[in-house]
């Protein structure tokens, strides 16, 4: 008789690299510490290494001691990519897995490295007591023979793992031979929103552990705000002592003592230094006194309720992927500080340990969130397959919470615990919460990805408008079915975990969120997404650098530019985006009333006073500094607000438009920023713009000769009424109506809403090919008329425009444009303002306006108001995927010069413009795919913009809110333009 139908094989067991077990032979996860007076070896280096196609490797030669095993290998760097490396490429997708679903299935084509390191202890490694060999993170699962014996398998890529290996090492030629699978089962769980890297892209590190030496400690140290002590005590799996000298504290582990202490926060990031003694090892503490509770529906750490400045940070080099060196995290932590980001969450996987001691060091507030994501099953209908719902997979889940919190429990900068992100719901993450409270009781757990929110402490949500971020803030969102469930999430505190996506152009709408995070005490904040694009480095042909992303590396399925969203540049200069955050989020307010003559100054600190902070002021005429000084500001308490007089204005201050700019900076060097470092600013209009003034004497006439119309420094065209020269200088485009911009990621919108997409709109009534018929070219005694039409193909849609030139005795140009819409317009417009052309030798800019930086009418809360000076070239904005950048906003006038000095001004009429100059058109840049692909042309594009669509964040969020949307609606405005001498 036959156990099973005839004709289906026989049932095998799964292959290890298949099985949703975590894995086999390793030790139990633990706490890490960098320092103790036991010797270490790193094993980082240069390895031998082979790809082959499939999960049977390169068979098991290169177990062997023989040298020549491995001796025609290439070689790579460990830690390290091996994609990165000239072996195979790498894929980005955002969601989709790039295999079959069929958990824990993975297909046969299976890419799998061997690596091999020899290696000899050093002179006097201790014979006692055991050694372990820790891996910090390899990807996706590995299996590790040493000096020929086999130590076991494990997954979980951004987790630690540790071998026993004692019995096996030899004073020299050990063999360290690890094969690292592509593709694992744990890839199920491993579906963030990167690039997927294999390879071992952490440390490896040979770590003695003499007898009697702790395997595992828990230091505990709270902190109670209402008597001002902490409450230390340090469990221990061997007995020892705890000492902590300027607390005078020696305590036996296990012991628990109280002492006046200076809390830990994200902004006064106070550490004690103590030390763990047990017979076998002295181990340094950093000891942080802090304690996080959610009280009265808040998130309270030391009983204040604070409020996240946050961002989403991914481990990202663009030469060496998540293979990130301690200086590169250390540059990360500063740049937060530096602008103002107080905290972070870990998306979507611990970081390397040395991250988190920097956050501990330097103050951030983390979210650590564990190494699971199962996205992909998305498309599944009702996520069928999911593993968090499947309990074959829950012993992985669960290693995977142990392997976070126990490597990461000592840390004071760890505030909360998160399971996971978007995994859909089931019982495997209620197992993960369970066990998380039981072991650490002392942090919240959040999860994201059910709205019901049964397993999270925190009511969190992605990408939520304005208007229901708004009424969540009031406790007034819409109900759950299950009354018990809704008022369980009604008593939760609110997180946007994301929020802001940082793609290209953009975020706006960040001043909006910002308001409602400190207008609702509900509402504590946010965390943008993300911290840094990852863009991976290429080169031109000719060794110029720019940036590749999905599809750059010939993937046959890819995601495209999503990968690139973030606040830095791939090589991490901040964008303008992180320059507008910086400033929205500032944790001191400087407002004010220039008429009454007064400056107000708030503290939006959640613990630091303003002590360490000098505050100065400037007074500029037409952005010319007239006077400056100090502001004599009385310390402010957290939450408290001053009123100031400003001083008196200078006496003798020429004519124009003054400004007073108030600056907060810092008094004395930290650990984080030089003494002057900038923290925030507010400026105060003192006289506002003067009006335009009207030309003095009468108008002149135009004047028709032939082909051509003379009108004072202008010469046009007689049959289209185009501006052809000004002053001698011909022009390669004369002012005309331009109304299109090269889309933005956020104009472009959610690929899988395409409806929303309003760069779709665009296409499809081709504003991008809008055409100028001229209706009428009239002269009068004292101005230029041309009556046009613009309109794109196959619509019935218009912008009837109307150009009047005038021209006076000055030696200036004025134009006064007038558009009225036809027809039913379905979208907003992109912009909608004049396109001008010069010749390239105009490259030199000055302005008076907005600056330094780009703005646009949702993203200008960091335009301070001054007088700039750069070149065409340096005002591009260099976005991995080229799109529209560059605008300045609010410009009274602006200079274009050639190198001999000669040049053009333009000045706004009734209403200040956005300018932008730059030396390719828009179809060009819109057409672009990489900076490279945008080649400097013979003409200098100029846009003098009357308005501008607004940016928003719908790449993955909200569009622009509706008062940012450019309307097609009749509108007038006007520039004069006058030609500049040399010298």
């Amino acid at each position: 008789m036959h156990d099973r139908p005839h004709g289906e094989a026989p049932a095998r067991a799964l292959p290890y690299h298949e099985d949703p077990a975590p894995g086999s032979g390793t030790l139990p996860a633990r706490a890490w510490w960098a320092e103790s007076d036991a010797a270490r070896l790193s094993l980082n280096g240069t390895w031998a290494f082979r790809l082959a196609p499939t999960a049977e490797g390169t068979g098991s030669a290169f177990l062997a001691d023989d040298p020549a095993a491995t001796a025609s290998w290439d070689r790579i760097a460990v830690p390290g990519h091996w994609v990165l490396q000239g072996h195979g490429a790498p894929a980005y997708t955002g969601v989709a897995y790039l295999f079959p679903v069929d958990p824990p299935r993975m297909p046969d084509e299976n890419p799998t490295g061997d690596h091999r390191r020899v290696f000899d202890l050093p002179e006097g490694w201790p014979a006692d007591g055991e050694t372990v060999l820790r891996f910090e993170g390899v990807d996706s699962c590995a299996r590790v023979w040493l000096n020929g014996q086999e130590l076991g398998t494990f997954q979980g890529s951004r987790l630690p793992h540790e071998f026993a290996v004692g019995h096996l090492l030899r004073k020299s030629g050990n063999v360290l031979a690890v094969r690292v699978h592509q593709w694992s089962a744990g890839s199920y769980l491993e579906d963030q929103d990167m690039w997927w890297l294999p390879g071992i892209f952490r440390d490896v590190t040979l770590l003695h552990r003499p007898d009697r030496a702790p395997a595992d400690f828990f230091v505990h140290a709270g902190y109670d705000h209402t008597t001002g002590t902490g409450t230390l005590r340090v469990d221990c799996d061997v007995p020892g002592r705890v000492t902590v000298p300027e607390l005078g504290l020696d305590l036996a582990t296990g012991e628990e003592a109280t002492a006046p202490v200076e809390p830990w926060t994200a902004e006064t990031p106070r550490r004690y230094d103590g030390e763990l003694v047990t017979a076998g090892e002295r181990v340094p503490l950093r000891i942080g006194f802090r304690t996080v509770r959610i009280e009265d529906g808040l998130l309270k750490v030391n009983g204040r309720r604070i409020l996240f400045r946050g961002v989403n940070r991914h481990e990202f080099h663009p030469e060496t992927g998540r293979t990130v060196d301690l200086e590169t995290m250390r540059e990360d932590v500063l740049l937060m500080k530096r602008h103002n980001i107080n905290a972070v969450r870990t998306s979507h996987y611990p970081p390397h340990p040395a991250f988190l001691d920097l956050c501990d060091e330097y103050g951030l507030w983390v979210i650590d969130e564990c190494d699971l994501e199962t996205h992909g099953f998305c498309w599944m209908p009702d996520w069928r397959g999911n593993p968090v719902a499947d309990e074959r997979w829950t012993p992985a889940l669960i290693d995977r919470a142990q392997r976070m919190v126990e490597r990461d429990k000592n840390r004071p900068s760890v505030v909360i615990w998160s399971l996971g992100n978007e995994c859909g719901t089931g019982a495997g993450l209620s197992a993960m919460a369970a066990w998380i409270r039981e072991r650490d009781p002392s942090r919240p757990v959040q999860y994201e990805h059910d709205l019901e929110y049964p397993d999270s402490d925190i009511f969190s949500r992605m990408y939520t408008p304005h208007d229901e971020v708004e009424r969540i803030g009031r406790r007034e969102e819409e109900p759950l079915a299950d009354p018990e469930l809704d008022t369980h999430r009604r008593s939760l505190p609110f997180l946007l975990v994301e929020y802001a996506h940082a793609m290209g152009n953009g975020p706006g709408g960040l001043s909006e969120y910002q308001r409602l995070f400190e207008t609702y005490e509900r509402l504590q904040g946010g965390f943008v997404w993300e911290w840094i694009d990852h863009g991976l480095a290429k080169r031109t042909p000719d060794g110029r650098v720019y940036y590749g992303y999905g599809g750059d590396f010939d993937e046959d399925y890819h995601d495209g530019n999503f990968v690139c969203d973030g606040l830095l540049f791939p090589d991490r200069t901040p964008s303008p985006g992180l320059i507008e955050y910086k400033k929205v989020i500032e944790p001191v307010r400087i407002t004010g009333d220039p008429d009454a003559g007064t400056v107000t100054v708030a503290n939006g600190h959640d613990f630091a006073g303003t002590g360490h902070l000098a505050f100065t002021w400037t007074y500029e005429v037409e952005g010319r500094r007239i006077a400056a000084g100090d502001l004599a500001v009385p310390p402010l308490a957290p939450g408290e607000r001053a009123e100031l007089p400003l001083p008196p204005a200078p006496d003798g201050a020429p004519p124009g438009e003054a400004v007073w700019t108030v600056h907060a900076r810092l008094a004395d060097r930290t650990p984080w920023a030089e003494a002057g470092h900038e923290v925030a600013w507010g400026q105060l209009t003192a006289v506002p713009r003067p009006a335009p003034v009207p030309p003095p004497g009468p108008a002149q006439a135009p004047r028709r000769d032939g082909g051509r119309i003379t009108l004072g420094p202008g010469v046009f065209d007689a049959t289209t009424g185009r501006l052809r020269s000004l002053a001698g200088v011909d022009l390669t485009e004369g002012p005309r109506l331009d109304i299109f911009r090269a889309p933005t990621d956020n104009d472009r919108g959610m690929h899988w809403e395409a409806d929303a997409q309003v760069s779709v709109h665009w296409e499809r009534i081709g504003l991008h090919r809008a055409r100028h018929r001229t209706d009428a070219v009239e002269l009068t005694d004292d101005a230029l008329t041309i009556r046009t039409r613009v309109a794109p193909n196959s619509r019935d849609l218009a912008l009837v425009t109307v150009y009047r030139w005038t021209a006076g005795e000055d030696g200036a140009l004025r134009l006064t444009v007038g558009v009225t819409p036809e027809g039913d317009w379905p979208c907003p417009l992109p912009r909608l303002g004049l396109l001008l052309g010069l010749p390239a030798a105009y490259g030199s800019v000055t302005w008076y306006g907005g600056g330094p930086g780009e703005a646009y009418p949702d993203t200008r809360a960091a335009s301070r108001l001054g007088r700039y000076g750069m070149t065409v070239d340096e005002l591009q904005t260099p976005y991995v995927r080229p799109q529209e950048n560059g605008a300045r906003a609010d410009v009274r006038w602006a200079e274009l010069r050639t190198a001999d000095g000669t040049g053009l001004r333009v000045t706004a009429g009734p209403d200040p413009f956005w300018f932008t100059a730059r030396r390719w058109t828009t179809g060009q840049l819109d057409a672009a795919e990489h900076t490279p692909d945008l080649e400097p042309g013979d003409t200098v594009w100029v846009n003098l913009d009357h308005a501008q669509h607004g940016i928003g964040t719908q790449s993955c969020g909200p569009a622009p809110l509706p008062r940012y949307h450019l309307t097609a609606a009749p509108a007038e405005f006007g520039v004069e333009f006058r030609a500049l001498s040399g010298g």
